[in-house]
């Protein structure tokens, strides 16, 4: 009698967890909304764009940090970084919060099975993965990151050192070439590799339909340095890239608010100071095509797979961009700014009751993706989080839940940068956290007439300013950065 009431519960956990669907989700590295779905009228990415058609795109995504640590800290916990007090690449989070329990804790308790390939949470830079988030060890492609040995650093490889350990910061080694057209095939390079390994994952998941998955799938690519097989960069003639008209900071920011792209300096022949050459522009903005539709060919690769294993029907599909990127706007390069380019992001859901090919103007942030994910597949709320479920918008892509959204970013001696993104304006208030209101030093940019931020407005729209700074107030002031940030 026992055992048949155990086995009917045994039963019951099993019909139950069947009937929950799968999540994909796909993280992609420094992939701003350079995309065909997205309006861009010379990049190939067609495999995004039939996810777009089979789904529901976000016009008005924003990420809320614009790098990538604080990025998928707040994706993967709901917590803004300001709330984490957490800005830079070195402090794991569970320093500021040890009990959270993240996205794919909250899917593994109810009985989900996670898996993690690629970059998901930032790893490196003295931080680490989170293990107790996965139901088995994370895959990280064994990989360099250049096939043509001209193009690794000088001395010694990235790569190398941390293997060797011996250099407590391996991030200001001198690097490699910042882009590599080689002919080799897909999996020479990390994506190719974290795809192969992706189709596995799908096809071992198939084999057990009573157990539902959360795998998570981290691309590289585009992330410097720009490496891509030689065929994605042939997919472009250099001729049709142009450099952006406007090379110059926004008139009226302050002199610390744009963005001096270190990152970028650090590869070989790179300017230490000053502009890049117009050749230089050209050929890293054609890098980056390449290696956004190298990274769209191994996206191809995985939904082929869901949909080949039978998957895909009962399956969430999330695209997620961790935070845009300066492609030569005014002037700069890489992301580290509250600008436009480095905070909108690219989101795509798509998946069971969600209607294809629609767009939406909502505004969500990277932190309601979390809450979202959980009403989708009917789980419980996820407790003290700062973003909120934009699920009904996939139902009414006409719908909206938020008037405005935030993100930060810090700048030297203590300012914090924190910015109100409304669908026509974005305030920006610099300032020590903690310190008087009349302290601000203020950006305030109109999207509506004038979407290149050519000039900062906050002067000349005071009753804007004020209407703005009052969104602001509703939001908690933000914490310093907690102890444990990395030295410059």
């Amino acid at each position: 009698m026992f055992r048949s009431f155990y086995t009917f519960l045994a039963i019951a956990s099993m019909l139950t967890a069947a009937s929950k669907p799968n999540v994909l989700l796909i993280c992609v590295d420094d992939l701003k909304p350079v995309i065909g779905c997205y309006g861009d009228n010379v990049v190939k990415t067609p495999h995004i764009d039939r996810l777009a058609a089979r789904g529901v795109l976000f016009e008005k995504a924003f990420c809320n940090q614009a790098v990538c640590a604080p990025s998928r800290n707040t994706l993967l916990t709901g917590l803004r970084p300001q709330t984490l007090g957490i800005y830079e690449l070195s402090t794991n989070f569970r320093k500021a919060v040890p009990d959270a329990v993240t996205l794919p804790q909250h899917f593994m308790a109810q009985g989900y099975r996670t898996e993690a390939l690629g970059k998901i949470f930032h790893v490196g830079h003295g931080n680490v993965n989170d293990e107790v988030s996965w139901s088995v060890p994370h895959f990280s492609p064994k990989t360099i990151s250049y096939a043509l040995p001209e193009n690794n650093p000088p001395e010694s490889t990235r790569e190398e050192a941390l293997f060797e350990n011996k250099l407590k910061e391996p991030w200001k080694l001198p690097r490699g070439a910042p882009t590599e057209s080689a002919d080799v095939p897909d999996n020479r390079y990390g994506d190719g590799i974290i795809a192969d390994e992706a189709m596995k994952r799908l096809a071992a998941a198939k084999a057990k339909p009573d157990v539902p998955f959360f795998l998570a799938v981290g691309f590289l690519k585009p992330h410097l340095p720009f490496v891509a097989p030689k065929k994605y960069w042939d997919l472009y003639d250099p001729a049709v890239f142009k450099l952006p008209e406007l090379q110059k900071a926004p008139e009226g920011a302050p002199d610390f608010a744009p963005t001096t792209w270190g990152e970028l300096r650090q590869y070989k022949d790179m300017p230490e100071k000053g502009p890049v050459t117009p050749e230089q522009a050209r050929h890293l903005i054609h890098g980056y095509y390449a290696a956004t539709s190298y990274m769209d060919a191994q996206l191809g690769k995985v939904l082929d797979a869901l949909d080949a294993n039978g998957l895909a029907e009962k399956t969430i599909i999330v695209l997620w961009g961790d935070h845009g990127w300066h492609l030569g706007d005014h002037g700069m390069w890489c992301k580290h700014s509250n600008y436009e380019q480095a905070a909108r992001i690219p989101v795509i859901f798509a998946g069971p009751g969600i209607a294809g090919g629609k767009r939406t103007e909502a505004l969500i942030e990277t932190c309601d993706i979390y809450p979202t994910l959980a009403e989708l597949a009917k789980l419980p709320a996820p407790k003290q989080v700062d973003g909120r479920s934009f699920a009904q918008v996939l139902a009414d892509p006409a719908a909206s839940t938020r008037d405005h959204v935030i993100h930060v970013y810090p700048r030297p001696q203590g300012l914090i940068g924190r910015a109100i993104r409304t669908a026509r304006h974005r305030l920006v208030e610099w300032k020590k956290p903690g310190a008087p209101a009349e302290s601000a030093i203020l950006e305030l940019y109109d999207y509506q007439s004038g979407p290149a931020e050519t000039k900062n407005l906050a002067a000349d729209q005071p009753e804007v300013v004020a209407r703005l700074r009052q969104l602001l107030a509703t939001h908690s002031e933000a914490k310093p950065q907690i102890p444990g940030k990395a030295k410059k």
